[in-house]
């Protein structure tokens, strides 16, 4: 891995001794480009001179700050906390003392040429380099993300099983404590449809508010994990994202679970006999 030593330098122009030849003039201070982060960590700005060197030892190179910008966020990359200094390849290359070595690059395609027949004729052209489709590249590095994925897939799964369970609880509770209501409809001639209807409307309503507290909910976490982490990693990635899909996906889940649960529950109710509900009360 290279390691780039920076150092602020403030420039003096030497005094050389009487009769001594005139020193070769030092090469031009190369442009670089430092991240943010960097930035405010060396506290240097646009103009600033930096001293450069691969190793101990090595030969130093002056560079000079043309740009701070600010690195795309990248998942892969966050919980490194790297910090990126750019330059040109060339002045790299003299830096490093190593001309004419890269460790990887990409090429963009022309429009009509296939990344397959691209990487085809790149392997074949020569020995010493291998080429890969951006996309392998990208499935390759995503593995992690996608175990991550699995993982929340599995708990989400869990997560619906279990209030599915815990809403038909609190549905037949709550069907049990209308069982007196259901009785003195049914003495006075109200029909089972009737009572049923009234009883799944019921449970429909409550899985409606269910379902908009919990968005409210989910969308006061999202907001509390990406304003933490992104103040923990120092970047503008979004950590937690709440969109029209989920919010749909959700709803529609809750309304269903509610419908299937205050069915069961008011199904149970209308089935049993108004004087045993009576006497139970």
């Amino acid at each position: 891995m290279l390691a780039l030593a920076l150092a602020l330098l403030a420039l003096q122009a030497p005094v050389p001794p009487a009769g001594s030849p005139a020193p070769a003039p030092a090469p031009a201070p190369a442009p670089v480009a430092l991240d943010r982060r960097l930035a405010e960590t060396l506290g240097a700005r646009v103009g600033d001179t930096l001293q450069l060197w691969a190793e101990a030892g090595r030969p130093e190179r002056l560079a000079v700050v043309a740009a701070i910008y600010e690195p795309p966020p990248d998942p892969s990359a966050v919980t490194r906390r790297e910090l990126y200094l750019r330059m040109h390849l060339p002045d790299l290359a003299d830096l490093l003392g190593a001309p004419d070595r890269v460790d990887r690059f990409g090429i963009r395609l022309l429009p009509g040429v296939t990344d397959t027949a691209a990487v085809r004729a790149l392997n074949q052209l020569a020995y010493g380099f291998r080429a890969y489709p951006s996309r392998e590249i990208a499935s390759e590095s995503s593995q992690t993300f996608r175990v991550v994925s699995r993982f929340h897939d599995a708990i989400a799964v869990i997560s619906v099983v279990a209030s599915a369970i815990f809403l038909l609880c609190i549905m037949l509770l709550k069907v049990e404590e209308r069982r007196r209501d259901a009785a003195v409809m049914r003495f006075t001639g109200v029909r089972r449809r009737t009572i049923f209807s009234a009883l799944l409307l019921e449970a429909i309503l409550v899985a409606a508010l269910g379902s908009l507290l919990g968005v409210g909910v989910a969308w006061l976490a999202s907001l509390a994990t990406n304003l933490y982490y992104q103040r923990f990693f120092d970047t503008t990635l979004v950590f937690s994202v709440i969109t029209p899909g989920i919010v749909r996906f959700s709803v529609v889940l809750s309304l269903a679970l509610g419908i299937v649960a205050g069915g069961i529950a008011a199904l149970r109710l209308v089935r049993s006999n108004p004087l045993i509900l009576w006497g139970r009360g």
